[in-house]
């Protein structure tokens, strides 16, 4: 038994069979932290890359490591509907696009392989999504929709309460749901652009996203060292999670390795399927 756009998971632990039904909605089942990503490393692989003719952004950086992370952690991928959990047959970020001198925002999505894609793959499909969405002139899939549920006038409601049964019973023909920036593996908004804080962004109980992901200003965070208390630049994000996905020790890991990657970002440049073989041969 499947949907448009995944299919019903074989959970091993009968536990998580459970979950949807004792928590029937998302946000009944968020769980928010703060990760915080030291700057410096970036930076210097930034800087390394920008001499070699290559622009990444620290944006690209860790839209690069969470998508690596969802290859080593596939679970990361899940998501849950009317109280059944499913893997997703796509990998995809949501994203807002801000239109300079437009009176409406892009609001779609992006996608990516997690086991092929380099940080330069990902750098380019974000340049690439960024600015089709500034440069487009038509209606986006999401506004068509919109559109049209807000001409029936009084019939806005029948039409919102009938994509939420489709979307729930698994009907949602694949093209609303591809239209749609709600049936995403990942909502990720980089808040700094605009000079803005992290937050914990809510996750939508219509369509399937799982994790929220929002970037905000550079802060200094504390850190115990040998020499005392010092002070580290950091990204924080805030991260929202489904906690009927996976376990709390399996997002531990998912952010543990994000961190990883993140502090050698060279390690992103070969694919992750690449990089597993090998490992795997070495260990063989």
């Amino acid at each position: 038994m499947g949907r448009p756009d995944g299919t019903l998971a074989k959970v091993g632990d009968s536990n998580y069979f459970l979950f949807p039904h004792v928590l029937k909605y998302r946000y009944d089942a968020q769980n928010m932290i703060t990760v915080d990503i030291p700057v410096e490393p970036m930076k210097q692989y930034m800087n390394e890359k920008r001499k070699e003719g290559k622009s990444i952004s620290y944006l690209g950086l860790i839209m690069a490591a969470y998508t690596r992370a969802a290859a080593k952690y596939p679970l990361l991928n899940r998501f849950v509907v009317n109280e059944k959990i499913y893997d997703r047959n796509c990998f995809c970020a949501s994203m807002v696009v801000l239109r300079p001198g437009a009176n409406t925002d892009v609001f779609s999505k992006v996608y990516f392989d997690p086991e092929n894609d380099t940080v330069f793959d990902i750098q380019k499909k974000i340049e690439d999504y960024v600015e089709a969405s500034r440069e487009a002139t038509s209606e986006t899939g999401l506004d068509k929709i919109v559109n049209f549920i807000v001409k029936r006038g009084g019939l806005a409601k029948f039409f919102v309460n009938l994509l939420l049964w489709a979307d729930k019973h698994g009907l949602l023909p694949k093209a609303i749901i591809d239209a749609l920036p709600f049936h995403t593996s990942f909502l990720i908004t980089n808040l700094a652009s605009i000079r803005t804080n992290h937050i914990y962004h809510h996750l939508y109980e219509f369509g399937t996203t799982s994790v929220g992901i929002a970037m905000g200003n550079m802060r200094d965070v504390p850190h115990q060292t040998k020499n005392g208390i010092e002070l580290e630049r950091c990204i924080p994000l805030g991260v929202v999670m489904d906690e009927r996905i996976c376990s709390g020790h399996y997002f531990a890991n998912v952010f543990a390795y994000v961190t990883r990657m993140l502090a050698d970002p060279h390690r992103m440049e070969i694919p992750y399927a690449e990089e597993a073989a090998a490992e795997a041969k070495a260990e063989g």
